[in-house]
């Protein structure tokens, strides 16, 4: 692949995507192409003016269009529906293993990077439009995680599990914003110099739990001395929840690969939420992929 030419100094915040490009260049292709299509789109929005800018992006383009070329008929590419499902899976994949090391106690320079370059790839899912609220808060909890453990190992403390107690939303803002780390080797001046002794952001798809209500007791009414025999009746039954009742297809429904790929991208959707234990949102995208293989119909 051709060389670049050198990165302009304004372009800077475009640096940490095109090194992850470089970094799935053989590890994930398809990883590669949408990191550095959100680069050129990212740069183009800074300065596509200046001469030194608009060689790089060109140059940068010409990247882009190698890419494409070599990876042929990927549909990953060809096709942004299946493109962002696999982003996204991808992403999602980077995060869990990153929450779970950290939940567990084991700390290093991966969880940093994993939690740092899964912030990036949820930036990098706003190429398909715009994101969901829980991308938005992956994103947000993972570059400040990111931030903190590497600040934590920085100076010597044991970083704290999981989210850190609520303490206000102003907090969140001024933490969450930033990642607070460069290259993982030294915290970026926009970072925290310390973290912070509280954090309020409460991990995404995990609803605290909520007791149900319990009937404040009733003591029953004085019986009179004499009870007149009861009426034979039949015990109330209870009601039966209504068995899942598939759409009827609507005649010989012929389904599209536009069809196809569409239902998989809501299974990998469910998947996705699955891993967090969202069943309302597994839920909902099973329905939708059934609905649209039904009857051929988006919902």
């Amino acid at each position: 692949m051709a060389s670049l030419p050198p990165l302009p100094a304004v372009l800077k915040p475009v640096q940490h995507y095109l090194k992850t490009a470089t970094e799935h260049e053989k590890r994930d292709p398809v990883v590669a192409y949408y990191c550095r299509l959100f680069a050129v789109q990212s740069a183009m929005g800074i300065d596509r003016k200046s001469s030194d800018c608009r060689a790089f992006i060109v140059g940068l383009m010409d990247q882009l269009e190698t890419t494409k070329n070599a990876l042929g008929n990927a549909e990953a590419i060809s096709n942004e529906v299946v493109g962002q499902a696999h982003m996204e899976n991808y992403a999602l994949k980077l995060f869990v293993y990153a929450d779970n090391e950290d939940r567990a106690g084991r700390y290093g320079k991966n969880v940093v990077k994993s939690f740092y370059t899964a912030g990036m790839l949820m930036d990098v899912l706003s190429t398909f439009g715009e994101l969901s609220e829980d991308i938005q808060d992956n994103r947000k909890y993972a570059k400040w995680k990111a931030a903190y453990i590497h600040n934590c190992l920085k100076n010597g403390e044991t970083p704290v599990p999981g989210p850190l107690p609520e303490e206000g939303e102003d907090e969140l803002a001024a933490v969450g914003g930033a990642t607070g780390v460069s290259d993982f080797g030294a915290p970026s001046a926009a970072g925290p110099s310390n973290p912070p002794a509280q954090q309020p952001f409460q991990p995404p798809s995990q609803p605290a739990y909520q007791p149900p209500t319990q009937p404040t007791y009733q003591p029953p009414p004085a019986q009179p001395s004499y009870q007149p025999a009861p009426q034979p009746h039949q015990p109330a039954q209870p009601a039966q929840p209504a068995a899942y009742q598939p759409p009827v297809p609507s005649g010989d429904v012929q389904l599209s690969a536009m069809h196809y790929q569409k239902a998989m991208k809501y299974c990998k959707f469910a998947a996705s939420a699955l891993q967090f234990e969202d069943k309302s949102s597994a839920v909902e995208n099973l329905t939708k992929a059934l609905h649209l293989l039904h009857t051929g119909q988006d919902q």
